[in-house]
Formats: structure tokens, sequence, C-alpha cells
């Protein structure tokens, strides 16, 4: 009755908050402060209903969980909340890549296996956070976690080069510092060819001996095995007595 349209659908969106055209949550703190609640500290940006048939018919459709479909139709109707839509093409390309972030953010994937090229093309975005101001040399990387976790990271380089952190090494850091230890692929992106160097093959090797190691830049891609790149590499187990 809401979309005068005579069938049911998976998800509704009732945002309290009208956005200019074109501009979402983000830009508009000021309409944010309108709906703050005291009470519960925070912004109450309008209702999301969920139909649970649709959720069990398309989970079994595209072959996937209940949970991850409920996980998905939950963060498609919060982006209506905050102004993101779909009706024209670079709306819903925005659209998609914000759901895309905010799942991988919260350990959710669409997909039970995570792809090579998906991998890369997380690694391209988080190239694009790149704070390389002294090298002009932009790296981004996709370290995903054996329990289907996908962490990214950028470069980001200092006034003292030598606190300069390489893309691997955040993405690594994050995963750990989540709970992770155990990761089989990392995808890294960059504007020419970016092998990991020694330090980061040091650091994927403590946690990771075994791992893909996949490499883009242009159009470009690379495989090796960190094993290749790493020959007689020390890590834990030679500590071990």
């Amino acid at each position: 009755m809401y979309r005068n349209i005579d069938r049911s659908t998976d998800v509704l969106s009732f945002p309290l908050i009208s956005y200019p055209a074109g501009k979402t949550a983000r830009d508009c703190p000021e309409k944010l402060a309108q709906v703050f609640d005291d009470e519960v500290h925070g912004a109450m940006i309008g209702d999301i209903v969920i139909s649970m048939d649709h959720v069990f018919q398309q989970a079994e459709e595209f072959g996937h969980t209940a949970e991850r479909e409920a996980a998905y139709l939950l963060v498609h109707g919060i982006c209506h909340l905050m102004g993101y839509d779909h009706i024209e093409d670079a709306e819903r390309k925005r659209m998609r890549m914000m759901e895309e972030s905010v799942l991988c953010a919260a350990g959710v994937q669409r997909d039970h296996d995570v792809s090579d090229e998906k991998l890369l093309q997380l690694a391209r975005e988080a190239m694009k956070n790149s704070y390389s101001p002294y090298s002009h040399f932009p790296v981004g990387a996709a370290i995903l976690s054996v329990n289907g976790k996908i962490y990214t990271g950028c470069n980001i380089e200092n006034a003292s080069y030598g606190l300069t952190r390489c893309a691997e090494q955040v993405a690594v850091c994050k995963a750990v510092s989540e709970g992770e230890r155990r990761f089989s692929v990392i995808a890294i992106a960059a504007n020419r060819t970016a092998w990991p160097c020694g330090a980061c093959r040091q650091i994927l090797n403590e946690f990771a001996p075994d791992i893909r190691v996949l490499v883009t830049w242009d159009d470009h891609v690379e495989e090796a095995n960190l094993r290749d790149l790493l020959p007689y590499g020390f890590g834990p187990s030679d500590l071990q007595v």
C-alpha cells in the first residue's frame, strides 16, 4: 500500500529525515542534530521493516544463510535511512559500495567464498585512502582471514620517514587487533608494481607463512605464495624449544 505496488517486497525503510538531492547523512550533521534523542544518545533516523518470508526465500535462492540475508537487508535499509538510493546508476553504485563497506566492517560477506577479484577491488578502494604525500606511491591492501572476514589498509607515510606504515602492515594490525590470527589471501593494489617489501613479508610470515599474495596495478594482476617471496623465512616455529 505504501509503494502503491501490488506485490510484496523484502525490506521497507521509512526515513525521518529528508536529505537534499545528492546528499547523505554525512553531509547533513544539522539534520541529524534535529532528530537526536538525549535519552538514547543517538539520532533516530527512521524505521525499517524486514519480511522474514523473503529472508528465508532469498537466502535459499542466493545460497547463503538466513542470517547473512537478514544482515544485508538491514544494511540496505539503513543506507536508505541515511539518504542513499539506487534509482539512478550512479546512485546505485554509490549505495552498493557503502553496503559492501558496512558488511565488510561487520565481518559479513555477501558471498560464502570471497573471490580474488572481490579482494582486489577492496584493495583498490583502500588505496584511495592512502596518505603518501612524499613518495606519491599510494598502496591499498585487503587481507582475508580463514574465518571469512576481510580487513583493509592503506600506506600511511610520515615526515619522519622511518615511521611510515605499509598498507599490508596496517591491514594485518587491524585484523590482529580484532582477534584474527590466521589468513589465507592478501591483495595489494598500487599505481605501479607493488610486491610487499621485506618487512611486510616478515610480518605476514608471522601469522600466515603459506598465504597467497595477489598484486595489481593498472589492469595487471600477479600472484605468488609467501614462501616463494620469503624463502627460508624465520617465524614463530623457529623459536620453539
